[in-house]
Protein backbone atom coordinates (compact mmCIF):
# COMPACT_ATOMS: atom_id res chain seq x y z
CA UNK A 1 0.00 0.00 0.00
CA UNK A 2 2.60 2.35 0.73
CA UNK A 3 4.34 2.50 -2.78
CA UNK A 4 0.77 2.66 -4.07
CA UNK A 5 0.06 5.77 -1.95
CA UNK A 6 3.39 7.04 -3.17
CA UNK A 7 1.99 6.40 -6.95
CA UNK A 8 -1.26 8.51 -5.99
CA UNK A 9 0.71 10.98 -4.83
CA UNK A 10 3.09 11.65 -7.08
CA UNK A 11 0.02 11.28 -10.25
CA UNK A 12 -1.34 14.25 -7.91
CA UNK A 13 1.76 16.38 -7.69
CA UNK A 14 3.01 16.20 -11.46
CA UNK A 15 -0.73 17.42 -12.69
CA UNK A 16 -0.09 20.30 -9.58
CA UNK A 17 3.48 20.93 -11.13
CA UNK A 18 2.39 21.42 -14.82
CA UNK A 19 -0.57 23.99 -13.64
CA UNK A 20 2.27 25.91 -11.73
CA UNK A 21 4.64 26.26 -14.03
CA UNK A 22 1.25 27.09 -16.39
CA UNK A 23 0.33 29.77 -13.79
CA UNK A 24 4.35 31.06 -13.52
CA UNK A 25 4.83 31.30 -17.66
CA UNK A 26 1.45 33.00 -17.85
CA UNK A 27 2.41 35.82 -15.05
CA UNK A 28 5.61 36.45 -16.76
CA UNK A 29 4.35 37.02 -20.23
CA UNK A 30 5.05 40.59 -21.23
CA UNK A 31 1.73 41.45 -22.99
CA UNK A 32 0.04 40.25 -18.78
CA UNK A 33 -0.47 43.41 -16.96
CA UNK A 34 -0.29 40.91 -13.94
CA UNK A 35 3.53 40.34 -14.45
CA UNK A 36 4.51 44.27 -14.16
CA UNK A 37 2.88 44.99 -10.21
CA UNK A 38 4.63 43.65 -7.43
CA UNK A 39 2.39 40.86 -6.64
CA UNK A 40 2.78 39.43 -10.24
CA UNK A 41 6.48 38.49 -10.09
CA UNK A 42 6.11 37.36 -6.54
CA UNK A 43 3.28 34.99 -7.62
CA UNK A 44 5.26 33.65 -10.27
CA UNK A 45 8.25 33.09 -8.68
CA UNK A 46 6.44 31.10 -5.72
CA UNK A 47 4.87 28.80 -8.44
CA UNK A 48 8.17 28.14 -10.20
CA UNK A 49 9.76 26.90 -7.00
CA UNK A 50 6.72 24.91 -5.93
CA UNK A 51 6.93 24.02 -9.57
CA UNK A 52 9.81 22.47 -9.44
CA UNK A 53 9.57 21.22 -6.38
CA UNK A 54 6.77 18.96 -7.27
CA UNK A 55 7.79 17.76 -10.74
CA UNK A 56 8.63 14.35 -11.26
CA UNK A 57 11.89 13.14 -12.22
CA UNK A 58 13.50 9.96 -14.06
CA UNK A 59 16.90 9.14 -14.26
CA UNK A 60 19.47 12.12 -15.39
CA UNK A 61 21.53 12.34 -18.37
CA UNK A 62 25.38 12.11 -17.56
CA UNK A 63 26.11 15.27 -19.95
CA UNK A 64 29.99 14.79 -20.20
CA UNK A 65 30.23 15.57 -23.78
CA UNK A 66 33.83 17.75 -23.16
CA UNK A 67 36.13 18.21 -20.12
CA UNK A 68 38.61 21.44 -19.72
CA UNK A 69 42.15 20.58 -19.27
CA UNK A 70 45.00 23.17 -19.38
CA UNK A 71 42.15 25.95 -20.49
CA UNK A 72 41.32 23.78 -23.76
CA UNK A 73 37.82 21.38 -24.30
CA UNK A 74 38.37 17.98 -25.08
CA UNK A 75 35.31 16.20 -26.24
CA UNK A 76 34.50 13.00 -23.93
CA UNK A 77 33.74 9.63 -25.39
CA UNK A 78 31.04 7.57 -23.60
CA UNK A 79 30.42 4.26 -23.74
CA UNK A 80 28.95 1.36 -21.91
CA UNK A 81 31.04 -1.55 -22.40
CA UNK A 82 29.80 -3.90 -19.66
CA UNK A 83 25.92 -4.69 -19.57
CA UNK A 84 23.85 -6.25 -16.77
CA UNK A 85 20.56 -6.33 -15.49
CA UNK A 86 21.44 -4.54 -11.84
CA UNK A 87 24.05 -2.38 -13.02
CA UNK A 88 26.36 -1.27 -16.09
CA UNK A 89 29.77 -0.38 -16.30
CA UNK A 90 30.27 3.14 -18.11
CA UNK A 91 33.75 4.52 -19.95
CA UNK A 92 34.76 7.99 -19.80
CA UNK A 93 37.26 8.66 -22.19
CA UNK A 94 38.87 12.42 -22.96
CA UNK A 95 40.47 12.99 -26.37
CA UNK A 96 44.37 13.12 -26.42
CA UNK A 97 44.43 10.93 -23.16
CA UNK A 98 47.76 8.75 -23.38
CA UNK A 99 47.24 5.04 -24.31
CA UNK A 100 49.12 4.22 -20.62
CA UNK A 101 46.98 6.67 -18.18
CA UNK A 102 45.89 4.69 -15.66
CA UNK A 103 42.36 3.13 -15.37
CA UNK A 104 40.13 4.34 -12.47
CA UNK A 105 36.75 2.67 -11.46
CA UNK A 106 34.81 4.76 -9.56
CA UNK A 107 32.13 2.85 -7.39
CA UNK A 108 29.07 4.78 -7.18
CA UNK A 109 26.81 4.23 -4.20
CA UNK A 110 23.95 2.65 -4.27
CA UNK A 111 21.83 4.05 -1.84
CA UNK A 112 18.57 5.82 -3.17
CA UNK A 113 20.38 8.04 -6.13
CA UNK A 114 21.69 7.92 -9.46
CA UNK A 115 25.39 7.38 -10.14
CA UNK A 116 24.62 10.68 -12.22
CA UNK A 117 25.06 12.07 -8.50
CA UNK A 118 29.05 11.71 -8.72
CA UNK A 119 29.27 13.77 -12.05
CA UNK A 120 31.18 16.19 -10.56
CA UNK A 121 33.57 13.66 -9.39
CA UNK A 122 34.03 11.69 -12.78
CA UNK A 123 33.81 15.18 -14.91
CA UNK A 124 37.58 15.97 -12.57
CA UNK A 125 38.72 12.64 -13.41
CA UNK A 126 38.40 12.17 -16.85
CA UNK A 127 41.14 15.02 -16.65
CA UNK A 128 43.71 12.26 -16.03
CA UNK A 129 42.33 8.92 -16.39
CA UNK A 130 40.12 7.01 -18.25
CA UNK A 131 37.20 6.48 -15.67
CA UNK A 132 35.16 3.49 -15.21
CA UNK A 133 31.56 4.14 -13.42
CA UNK A 134 29.54 1.51 -11.82
CA UNK A 135 25.92 3.10 -13.07
CA UNK A 136 23.49 0.80 -11.47
CA UNK A 137 20.06 -0.11 -11.76
CA UNK A 138 16.26 1.40 -10.71
CA UNK A 139 15.42 -1.70 -8.86
CA UNK A 140 11.78 -1.16 -10.15
CA UNK A 141 12.76 -0.87 -13.63
CA UNK A 142 14.33 -4.83 -13.10
CA UNK A 143 12.18 -7.63 -14.00
CA UNK A 144 11.63 -10.35 -11.34
CA UNK A 145 13.29 -13.03 -13.77
CA UNK A 146 16.66 -11.36 -13.52
CA UNK A 147 16.67 -12.75 -9.79
CA UNK A 148 17.98 -10.97 -6.81
CA UNK A 149 20.76 -8.97 -5.71
CA UNK A 150 22.44 -8.56 -2.27
CA UNK A 151 25.81 -7.63 -1.16
CA UNK A 152 27.37 -10.75 -2.22
CA UNK A 153 26.01 -9.85 -6.01
CA UNK A 154 27.42 -6.65 -5.42
CA UNK A 155 30.79 -7.62 -4.78
CA UNK A 156 30.71 -10.04 -7.72
CA UNK A 157 29.77 -7.52 -10.09
CA UNK A 158 32.90 -5.28 -8.81
CA UNK A 159 35.16 -8.45 -9.34
CA UNK A 160 33.76 -8.96 -12.76
CA UNK A 161 34.43 -4.94 -13.55
CA UNK A 162 37.70 -4.94 -12.18
CA UNK A 163 38.17 -8.49 -14.55
CA UNK A 164 36.97 -6.93 -17.31
CA UNK A 165 39.37 -3.13 -17.20
CA UNK A 166 42.50 -4.93 -16.65
CA UNK A 167 41.44 -7.79 -19.52
CA UNK A 168 40.99 -4.86 -21.86
CA UNK A 169 43.89 -2.99 -20.94
CA UNK A 170 46.30 -5.25 -19.73
CA UNK A 171 46.35 -3.05 -16.30
CA UNK A 172 45.16 -3.20 -12.65
CA UNK A 173 42.92 -0.81 -12.37
CA UNK A 174 42.58 2.32 -9.29
CA UNK A 175 39.22 1.59 -7.99
CA UNK A 176 37.89 4.81 -5.75
CA UNK A 177 34.41 4.19 -3.51
CA UNK A 178 32.41 6.97 -2.40
CA UNK A 179 30.17 6.38 0.83
CA UNK A 180 28.62 3.42 1.13
CA UNK A 181 30.21 1.07 -1.21
CA UNK A 182 33.34 1.57 0.82
CA UNK A 183 32.20 -1.41 2.39
CA UNK A 184 32.20 -3.84 -0.70
CA UNK A 185 34.72 -2.49 -2.11
CA UNK A 186 36.86 -2.87 0.81
CA UNK A 187 35.70 -6.60 0.92
CA UNK A 188 36.44 -6.73 -2.93
CA UNK A 189 40.15 -5.76 -2.51
CA UNK A 190 40.67 -8.25 0.42
CA UNK A 191 38.90 -11.05 -1.48
CA UNK A 192 41.04 -10.28 -4.27
CA UNK A 193 44.53 -10.44 -2.74
CA UNK A 194 43.60 -13.49 -0.85
CA UNK A 195 42.90 -15.55 -3.95
CA UNK A 196 45.63 -13.45 -5.92
CA UNK A 197 43.40 -12.21 -8.60
CA UNK A 198 45.16 -10.67 -10.91
CA UNK A 199 42.60 -7.80 -11.75
CA UNK A 200 42.83 -7.17 -8.08
CA UNK A 201 43.14 -3.45 -7.90
CA UNK A 202 46.50 -1.31 -7.51
CA UNK A 203 45.10 1.04 -5.04
CA UNK A 204 41.45 1.85 -3.76
CA UNK A 205 40.14 5.03 -2.26
CA UNK A 206 37.44 5.19 0.21
CA UNK A 207 35.96 8.88 0.92
CA UNK A 208 33.00 8.68 3.77
CA UNK A 209 32.33 5.11 4.36
CA UNK A 210 31.20 3.51 6.54
CA UNK A 211 33.55 0.99 7.32
CA UNK A 212 33.11 1.02 11.43
CA UNK A 213 30.18 2.70 12.33
CA UNK A 214 30.74 2.65 15.89
CA UNK A 215 33.26 5.25 15.75
CA UNK A 216 31.86 8.55 15.91
CA UNK A 217 28.03 7.51 15.20
CA UNK A 218 25.95 10.13 13.49
CA UNK A 219 21.94 10.04 13.40
CA UNK A 220 22.10 7.45 10.66
CA UNK A 221 23.89 5.55 12.63
CA UNK A 222 21.71 5.72 15.60
CA UNK A 223 19.13 5.04 13.74
CA UNK A 224 20.04 1.49 12.21
CA UNK A 225 20.92 0.60 15.68
CA UNK A 226 17.82 1.82 17.47
CA UNK A 227 15.68 -0.83 15.99
CA UNK A 228 15.55 -4.69 14.84
CA UNK A 229 15.99 -5.91 11.46
CA UNK A 230 12.57 -6.64 11.19
CA UNK A 231 11.16 -3.57 12.07
CA UNK A 232 12.57 -2.78 8.31
CA UNK A 233 11.69 -5.32 6.98
CA UNK A 234 8.15 -4.46 7.99
CA UNK A 235 8.42 -0.78 7.78
CA UNK A 236 10.34 0.13 4.84
CA UNK A 237 10.54 -2.74 2.55
CA UNK A 238 7.24 -1.82 -0.20
CA UNK A 239 6.64 -3.94 -2.97
CA UNK A 240 7.01 -2.15 -6.58
CA UNK A 241 3.35 -1.91 -8.26
CA UNK A 242 2.10 -3.33 -11.61
CA UNK A 243 3.33 -0.09 -13.44
CA UNK A 244 6.16 -0.77 -13.31
CA UNK A 245 8.82 -3.35 -15.32
CA UNK A 246 10.24 -4.59 -12.04
CA UNK A 247 6.00 -5.23 -10.73
CA UNK A 248 6.17 -7.85 -7.91
CA UNK A 249 10.12 -6.78 -6.75
CA UNK A 250 10.53 -6.28 -2.94
CA UNK A 251 12.51 -2.57 -2.30
CA UNK A 252 13.13 0.00 -0.32
CA UNK A 253 12.00 2.95 -2.77
CA UNK A 254 13.92 5.75 -3.38
CA UNK A 255 11.37 8.40 -2.03
CA UNK A 256 11.80 7.01 1.19
CA UNK A 257 15.45 7.45 1.15
CA UNK A 258 15.24 11.19 -0.42
CA UNK A 259 12.89 11.57 2.65
CA UNK A 260 14.97 10.72 5.29
CA UNK A 261 17.90 12.75 4.06
CA UNK A 262 15.67 15.34 3.51
CA UNK A 263 14.49 15.70 6.72
CA UNK A 264 17.79 15.69 8.39
CA UNK A 265 18.46 18.92 7.13
CA UNK A 266 15.22 20.49 6.56
CA UNK A 267 16.04 23.89 7.63
CA UNK A 268 18.61 23.78 5.09
CA UNK A 269 16.51 22.26 2.34
CA UNK A 270 14.10 25.28 3.10
CA UNK A 271 16.14 28.10 3.47
CA UNK A 272 17.70 27.08 -0.21
CA UNK A 273 14.43 26.99 -1.94
CA UNK A 274 13.22 30.13 0.09
CA UNK A 275 16.61 31.38 -1.22
CA UNK A 276 15.67 30.28 -4.93
CA UNK A 277 12.66 32.35 -4.17
CA UNK A 278 14.20 35.81 -3.86
CA UNK A 279 16.72 35.43 -6.66
CA UNK A 280 13.50 33.98 -9.16
CA UNK A 281 11.51 37.43 -7.37
CA UNK A 282 14.76 39.86 -7.88
CA UNK A 283 15.10 38.31 -12.18
CA UNK A 284 18.62 36.89 -10.91
CA UNK A 285 18.27 34.04 -12.58
CA UNK A 286 21.45 32.20 -12.66
CA UNK A 287 21.68 32.23 -9.19
CA UNK A 288 18.59 30.27 -9.09
CA UNK A 289 18.94 27.98 -11.42
CA UNK A 290 22.01 26.93 -9.27
CA UNK A 291 20.08 25.79 -6.75
CA UNK A 292 17.45 24.14 -9.57
CA UNK A 293 20.35 21.85 -11.08
CA UNK A 294 21.09 20.75 -7.65
CA UNK A 295 18.23 19.57 -6.63
CA UNK A 296 17.56 18.31 -9.95
CA UNK A 297 19.71 15.86 -9.30
CA UNK A 298 19.17 15.14 -5.70
CA UNK A 299 15.40 15.15 -6.19
CA UNK A 300 16.21 12.01 -8.78
CA UNK A 301 15.72 8.70 -7.13
CA UNK A 302 15.71 5.14 -7.60
CA UNK A 303 14.86 2.03 -5.16
CA UNK A 304 17.01 -0.80 -3.81
CA UNK A 305 16.33 -4.22 -3.74
CA UNK A 306 15.31 -4.93 -0.29
CA UNK A 307 18.08 -7.67 0.50
CA UNK A 308 20.49 -5.26 -0.49
CA UNK A 309 18.96 -2.80 1.78
CA UNK A 310 18.35 -5.27 4.70
CA UNK A 311 21.76 -7.09 4.78
CA UNK A 312 23.57 -3.69 4.22
CA UNK A 313 21.47 -2.38 7.48
CA UNK A 314 22.18 -5.73 9.50
CA UNK A 315 25.80 -5.83 8.60
CA UNK A 316 27.18 -2.88 8.05
CA UNK A 317 25.43 -0.52 10.65
CA UNK A 318 23.77 -3.24 13.04
CA UNK A 319 26.59 -6.16 13.73
CA UNK A 320 29.49 -4.39 12.31
CA UNK A 321 30.53 -7.55 10.34
CA UNK A 322 33.73 -6.24 8.74
CA UNK A 323 35.74 -4.43 11.79
CA UNK A 324 34.55 -7.70 13.98
CA UNK A 325 35.98 -10.11 11.23
CA UNK A 326 32.67 -12.18 10.57
CA UNK A 327 31.81 -10.58 7.19
CA UNK A 328 30.98 -13.69 4.86
CA UNK A 329 31.18 -13.81 0.75
CA UNK A 330 29.53 -16.47 -0.61
CA UNK A 331 30.35 -18.51 3.01
CA UNK A 332 34.00 -17.18 2.75
CA UNK A 333 35.16 -14.96 5.62
CA UNK A 334 36.37 -11.78 4.63
CA UNK A 335 39.71 -11.12 5.80
CA UNK A 336 40.88 -7.59 5.32
CA UNK A 337 44.48 -8.58 6.81
CA UNK A 338 44.80 -10.07 3.51
CA UNK A 339 45.37 -7.47 1.98
CA UNK A 340 48.84 -7.13 0.85
CA UNK A 341 49.56 -4.88 -2.36
CA UNK A 342 46.58 -3.06 -2.84
CA UNK A 343 47.34 0.48 -1.17
CA UNK A 344 44.72 2.25 0.62
CA UNK A 345 44.02 5.88 0.84
CA UNK A 346 41.02 7.11 3.60
CA UNK A 347 39.54 10.29 2.57
CA UNK A 348 36.73 12.14 5.50
CA UNK A 349 35.03 15.32 6.00
CA UNK A 350 35.57 17.27 9.32
CA UNK A 351 31.81 18.39 8.70
CA UNK A 352 30.38 14.82 7.58
CA UNK A 353 27.08 13.85 9.36
CA UNK A 354 26.81 10.72 7.71
CA UNK A 355 29.68 9.10 8.31
CA UNK A 356 31.53 10.58 11.28
CA UNK A 357 35.23 10.83 11.64
CA UNK A 358 37.10 7.89 12.00
CA UNK A 359 34.42 5.16 10.31
CA UNK A 360 36.64 5.18 7.16
CA UNK A 361 39.81 5.87 8.76
CA UNK A 362 39.07 2.29 10.87
CA UNK A 363 39.77 0.30 7.08
CA UNK A 364 43.68 1.64 7.54
CA UNK A 365 44.11 -0.29 11.01
CA UNK A 366 42.07 -3.67 9.87
CA UNK A 367 44.55 -4.31 6.96
CA UNK A 368 47.05 -5.58 9.20
CA UNK A 369 49.24 -7.30 6.69
CA UNK A 370 49.78 -3.93 4.45
CA UNK A 371 52.99 -1.90 5.33
CA UNK A 372 52.17 1.43 6.84
CA UNK A 373 53.75 3.25 3.93
CA UNK A 374 51.19 1.93 1.71
CA UNK A 375 48.22 3.29 4.19
CA UNK A 376 47.55 7.29 3.66
CA UNK A 377 45.06 9.40 5.34
CA UNK A 378 43.40 12.92 4.25
CA UNK A 379 40.83 14.85 6.36
CA UNK A 380 39.58 17.33 4.30
CA UNK A 381 39.21 20.47 6.16
CA UNK A 382 35.66 22.21 6.35
CA UNK A 383 33.84 19.39 3.92
CA UNK A 384 30.53 17.90 4.66
CA UNK A 385 29.63 14.39 2.95
CA UNK A 386 28.82 15.81 -0.01
CA UNK A 387 31.29 18.02 -0.45
CA UNK A 388 33.94 15.45 -0.35
CA UNK A 389 33.14 14.46 -3.81
CA UNK A 390 31.28 17.06 -4.93
CA UNK A 391 32.28 21.07 -5.18
CA UNK A 392 35.50 23.39 -5.01
CA UNK A 393 36.35 21.56 -1.86
CA UNK A 394 36.86 18.27 -4.04
CA UNK A 395 38.03 19.31 -7.56
CA UNK A 396 40.81 21.87 -5.70
CA UNK A 397 41.35 20.41 -2.15
CA UNK A 398 40.84 16.54 -2.59
CA UNK A 399 40.92 15.63 -5.97
CA UNK A 400 44.67 16.75 -5.80
CA UNK A 401 45.07 14.44 -2.79
CA UNK A 402 43.85 11.16 -4.98
CA UNK A 403 45.89 12.16 -8.22
CA UNK A 404 48.85 11.86 -6.00
CA UNK A 405 48.16 9.01 -4.72
CA UNK A 406 47.32 7.30 -7.79
CA UNK A 407 50.48 8.34 -9.16
CA UNK A 408 52.14 6.63 -6.55
CA UNK A 409 50.72 3.56 -6.82
CA UNK A 410 50.41 3.57 -10.35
Amino acid sequence: MLYHAYELQRAWLSSASAMASIGAEMLTNPVNPLGYTGLGPMTASALEVFAHAAAPRGKPEWGLDTVLVDGQHHAVQEATVLNRPFGDLKRFRRDDLPENAARLLIVAPMSGHYATLLRGTVERMIESYEVYVTDWADAKTVPLSAGRFDLDDYIDYLIAFLGHIHETSGQRAHMMAVCQPSVPAFATAALMNQHMDPARPASLTMMGGPIDTRESPTTVNDLAMERPIEWFRQTVIATVPMSHRGAGRRVYPGFLQLASFMSMNLGSHMMSHYEMFKHLTAGDDDSAQLTKDFYEEYRSVCDMTAEFYLQTVEEVFQKHSIPNGTFLHRGEIVDPGEIKDTALLAIEGERDDISGIGQTKAALDLATSLKPGRKHYHLAPGAGHYGIFNGSKWRDSIAPVVEDFIAKYG
